[in-house]
C-alpha cells in the first residue's frame, strides 16, 4: 500500500460523514491486504533460504574440491527460470550486478557523509476533504 493510500484512509476514518459500514469494508480490505502481504513475506523468506543453503553447499563443495561446485545453485537457478542461458543474457546479468554493487557504494557514501542527526517526522493527514476511491 502506498503513501497516499495511507493518507486517503486517515482522511476517510477522520471524516465524521463515514459511517460504519465504511469503516467495516475498510478494515476487511486491510486484513486482507496484511494477509497477502505477510503470505508474500513467507513465500520470500522461503526462496531467500533455499538460495543462502544453495550458495552455502556451493562454497562448501568448492572448498572439498568437488568437480562441479556450481550444481546447487545451478538447480536453484533453474529452478525459479532465472538460469542465464546465453552469453548476451550472462554480460546483462553481469552488467547489472555491476551496477547495483555501484548504487550501493552511492547510498552506503551519502549515509556516512550526513552530518546532521536525523530526527523522527511526525506524519499527520491534512484535511479531510480526500475520498476514497469506490
Amino acid at each position: 500500500m502506498t503513501r497516499s493510500e495511507f493518507d486517503d484512509i486517515r482522511a476517510f476514518l477522520a471524516d465524521e460523514a463515514t459511517h460504519a459500514g465504511d469503516l467495516l469494508r475498510i478494515a476487511r480490505t486491510l486484513i486482507d491486504d496484511l494477509e497477502y502481504a505477510r503470505m508474500r513475506e513467507a513465500i520470500l523468506r522461503t526462496h531467500y533460504l533455499r538460495l543462502l543453503t544453495a550458495a552455502r553447499a556451493t562454497v562448501a563443495a568448492e572448498s572439498l574440491g568437488a568437480p562441479d561446485p556450481l550444481t546447487f545453485v545451478k538447480h536453484e537457478l533453474t529452478e525459479r527460470g532465472q538460469l542465464p542461458t546465453d552469453g548476451e543474457a550472462a554480460q546483462r546479468i553481469l552488467s547489472d550486478a555491476r551496477t547495483a554493487a555501484t548504487l550501493l557504494a552511492c547510498l552506503e557514501d551519502q549515509a556516512t557523509a550526513q552530518t546532521r542527526p536525523r530526527r523522527m517526522r511526525l506524519r499527520r493527514c491534512v484535511g479531510t476533504g480526500r475520498a476514497l476511491p469506490r
